[in-house]
């Protein structure tokens, strides 16, 4: 067996544990499951971590949003150690889908994503501005967190900087989700939101998430005129 075959030997065998983890996932009431696990993490120390951890990357492969998630590590652990937690936590879910997405099940997400003339724009972009754009998006409260990942999959961005601009983009989000998820008193509280609605800061993330995806918009924009008036012939 050569080292080709063996290596996509292992990514067919991680791709079908995933899936089958992520199918699992997607079938199951998952706010009131997910709530249930975020209890019983809150006491069950590294062991709760890891599968804080494993549920986080498993939501993100299934196409599910992290929010609740990261609003119940702050319940679970404060705003400063759920912050540190997600964190990482979340880039590490972002690189599993991407990974995912440019190996094993890049057809099945090109076919789902990487059609049309707005994915071509998206990737004319990404290929000039590389992170830039990534962080604007990453900054929108518009754009889906667990699609985005397989998008960026299929463009041209490295891992490297796709990994960087996701947690810089990311951070703010995660800041201000797991303060409002430790103001939660209970998962019932945790289920509506966190401990309160609309705070100051809810508001200020939102305004400046669109502000973002205008930049981003734009950007997007230009590129593809610019790409279009290169292959256009000279009138």
């Amino acid at each position: 067996m050569t080292a080709m075959t063996r290596r996509a030997l292992k990514l067919a065998v991680i791709a079908v544990v995933v899936a089958a983890g992520a199918l699992a996932l997607a079938r199951l009431p998952i706010a009131d499951r997910i709530l249930a696990a975020v209890a019983w993490i809150r006491d069950a120390g590294w062991i709760g971590v890891a599968v804080f951890t494993a549920l986080y990357v498993g939501a993100a492969v299934a196409l599910l949003p992290g929010s609740v998630l990261t609003l119940g590590a702050g319940f679970a652990y404060g705003p400063v150690w759920g912050t540190l937690l997600v964190s990482p936590v979340s880039v590490l879910a972002s690189v599993a889908a991407f990974a995912l997405a440019r190996t094993v099940l890049r057809p099945w997400v090109t076919r789902r994503f990487g059609t049309g003339e707005r994915f071509a724009a998206i990737d004319r972009a990404i290929g000039q501005q590389g992170g830039r754009i990534v962080f604007l998006l990453r900054l929108s409260p518009v754009v889906p967190y667990s699609a985005f990942n397989y998008v960026c999959g299929i463009t041209r961005i490295d891992a490297r900087r796709f990994a960087l601009a996701s947690w810089l983009g990311m951070l703010p989000g995660t800041v201000l989700y797991t303060y409002l998820g430790s103001l939660a008193k209970s998962t019932a509280e945790l289920a509506a939101g966190g401990g309160g609605a609309s705070t100051p800061g809810q508001r200020a993330l939102y305004w400046g998430g669109l502000a973002a995806t205008v930049v981003a918009a734009v950007v997007v924009t230009r590129v593809a005129r610019a790409a279009l008036r290169r292959s256009l012939p000279a009138q």
